[in-house]
């Protein structure tokens, strides 16, 4: 039997080891953003309050692992597709680049060999000094198999009748059955802890991280450090202090009820809740309306929850519940006037049940705001159910999801999400899904969204009128990429239009498993529905395109029944493709205007329309209207030849890796 640690250790391509440099030698603090220099995506993205920095920069007497972007590795699902392993008695040292008081580790561990996770201590210490250990966990990471995926590494096929590519077969189906190597896809090997480090250190100083001698992790891998200056604590004072309704800031004891408590007192004075420092057991559901909650800074107070499973399930399908605050179902007419601040939620999600509602943040709320709450080890960080409207989603740290980051779910209108801060999830970072109702008017805006295992960092499927702008996306790893417009999913059409303004991309485009073909950095899919609505996609940056920039695609079934219509692209920077700047499988039309690429690894337009091949020419047409200037080794991306159908069709065309984007 092969064990997951094992699979680990064998999903770790070795590099170089770094030259310790010891402290007298150490390297300058090299800061980047989604690992690459800030300058290259000014403008874009959250501005956080820490400073990242990738451990492959930093001093080490380890081994860096990648670059790597094949699912199912450990260098594929780091940022920037690189890091260092550590083995027991090896570190990894960061120099600080300004004054900090906190850091975040980003790291991994191996699996039980049963499943379940382990724990393993990292010893850390500042200029040699002030040794503190944090206790790793891998128990919310390491999933197998098919979706919604196991957390059992020797588990059988979930689905033996569906068709997978290990075996490019229907296993339930071939006699006999094939041997299919276990554990089976084994994936989201990442979690991250946050440590305060008890003074503020200065620039210069430096935060080593070291395995102990003696770990039962036979690796550690360490992706990145984040370093911050967190301020005070906030004291609230005319407020309903949770403390007095018998909260206990422990943990020992369920404050789930103080907190009702609270809140009902509050609704009645007009008060805010506050809570103060603390950590808080709060294992179910605490219902939100009309009411303000702040917390004293979300490092400062937590609120952890046991996930809990119920005797009989819910009306809503979920078996299990846990720590979240929730406003009321839409059926019931929905919460307003909330506002959600300053405080963490830790749940304790460890397997995808998709009926379960064990988010952070759930229900409807409308004329709301969530502000400043760092969340992680929930489904979801935050789904909403509409009809809602005018909920504003500012300044967020979400992490560590086993699905989503955020999605907005059916009739969401008029709301805002912006300047958030999304790493691992499990699912799509970002997502409005216009289920039987449009989601209308929203806007996602200066988000950063890296490394979604699964799925897309921004994905819209259906709606009007909505608008995705100057977000950073980094690092998709599967099934998906940076940008999705789909017709799926059974969402409404697209109506109105879209605007997809101002977004940097990078390392993105994956390898979907089951159509073999690289997708785009942004990618069009019609599925269920023709995608025909205003769509302009405009001041975009495509960097470092594992395969394609643009990719237009629909489903080989369907391909006769649908069109990706009239989409605009302009002043659009593309820098660097593993194949084409734009790929078409679908029938329909785009225009390009002063679309500028370079690093193009393939001929710039591979044309397949939808395979039809007619003497006409491709099914899909692009116009050019001017400025369209750079391309490869091919020659011009966008040549005369090409225009407007023509079929230059290279189903699956071979890979070269473009060199790493650089100012233009």
């Amino acid at each position: 039997m092969v064990t997951a640690a094992a699979v680990g250790l064998g999903a770790v391509p070795g590099g170089p080891a770094l030259a310790d440099t010891g402290a007298a030698g150490a390297p300058p603090p090299v800061v980047t953003r989604a690992a690459l220099d800030p300058s290259l995506v000014a403008g874009r993205g959250a501005a956080v309050a820490f400073a990242e920095q990738e451990a492959e920069n930093a001093a080490t007497n380890g081994t860096i692992i990648g670059p790597d972007r094949s699912a199912y590795t450990l260098p594929a699902e780091a940022s920037g597709r690189k890091a260092v392993r550590l083995t027991p008695g090896q570190h990894v040292e960061f120099t600080l680049p300004s004054k900090a008081n906190a850091i975040t580790v980003r790291y991994g561990i191996p699996d039980a060999p049963g499943g379940g996770g382990i724990t393993a201590p990292l010893d850390v210490t500042v200029n040699g000094r002030a040794k503190r250990t944090m206790t790793l966990t891998s128990q919310y990471a390491w999933l197998y198999n098919q979706y919604p995926f196991s957390n059992d590494p020797n588990a059988d096929l979930l689905h033996p009748d569906w068709w997978i590519t290990e075996c490019a077969c229907v296993p339930a189906t071939t006699t006999p059955p094939p041997v299919i190597a276990k554990p089976f896809r084994p994936n989201h090997f990442y979690d991250e802890q946050r440590l305060l480090l008890g003074r503020t250190y200065r620039a210069g100083d430096r935060v080593r991280l070291t395995v102990p001698a003696g770990s039962n992790a036979a690796w550690t891998v360490i992706d990145l450090l984040d370093s911050e200056l967190v301020g005070p604590p906030r004291v609230t004072l005319a407020a309903a202090n949770v403390l007095a309704f018998g909260a206990d800031p422990s943990g020992r004891r369920d404050s789930a009820d103080a907190f009702d408590r609270a809140i009902a007192f509050a609704q009645r004075k007009r008060l805010k809740v506050y809570i103060p420092p603390g950590t808080y057991q709060v294992n179910r559901h605490i219902i939100v309306d009309n009411v303000t909650i702040e917390g004293a800074g979300n490092w400062y107070t937590i609120i952890k929850g046991r996930e809990v499973a119920l005797d009989t399930p819910a009306p809503d399908g979920s078996v299990h519940t846990g720590v979240g605050f929730y406003g009321k179902d839409a059926s019931a007419g929905g919460s307003r006037n909330v506002h959600l601040s300053g405080f963490a939620i830790e749940g304790d999600v460890r397997e995808r049940i998709d009926t379960d509602q064990v988010n952070g943040i759930g229900g409807a709320m409308s004329d709301s705001t969530i502000d400043g709450l760092h969340i992680r080890h929930t489904k979801v960080g935050m789904w909403f159910d509409g009809p809602m409207t005018n909920l504003r989603i500012t300044n967020n740290v979400i992490v560590d999801q086993i699905a989503d980051a955020i999605n907005f779910h059916t009739g969401v209108t008029n709301s805002v999400v912006s300047n958030n801060f999304v790493r691992n999830t499990g699912d799509d970072g970002l997502a409005m899904w216009s289920e039987k109702t449009a989601n209308a008017g929203n806007t996602f805006d200066r988000n950063t969204v890296q490394t979604p295992v699964l799925a897309n960092g921004i994905a819209v499927y259906g709606g009007r009128d909505n608008t995705i702008s100057n977000n950073l996306v980094a690092d998709p790893i599967r099934e998906g990429s940076a940008i999705q417009v789909g017709s799926r999913f059974g969402a409404e059409p697209f109506a109105g239009h879209l605007r997809i303004e101002n977004n940097t991309t990078v390392r993105a485009g994956t390898y979907e498993l089951n159509w073999k073909i690289g997708l785009g950095a942004i990618w069009f899919y019609a599925l269920e529905k023709d995608i025909d609505a205003d769509i302009q996609v405009v001041g975009d940056h495509y960097l470092d395109n594992t395969y394609n920039a643009i990719m237009l695609v629909s489903e080989w079934s369907v391909k006769d029944l649908y069109a990706i219509e009239n989409v605009r692209f302009k002043d659009i920077r593309v820098d660097g493709t593993g194949t084409s700047v734009v790929s078409a499988r679908v029938k329909g039309t785009a225009s390009f205007e002063n679309v500028d690429a370079r690093h193009v690894g393939a001929v710039g337009v591979n044309n397949c329309g939808s395979f039809g091949f007619p003497p006409t020419g491709s099914e899909f047409s692009l116009t050019d209207l001017g400025g369209n200037d750079g391309g490869g080794t091919t020659g011009p991306w966008l040549a005369p030849w090409m225009l407007p159908n023509t079929v230059t069709c290279d189903d699956r065309p071979p890979v070269v890796a473009p060199p790493a984007p650089s100012p233009w």
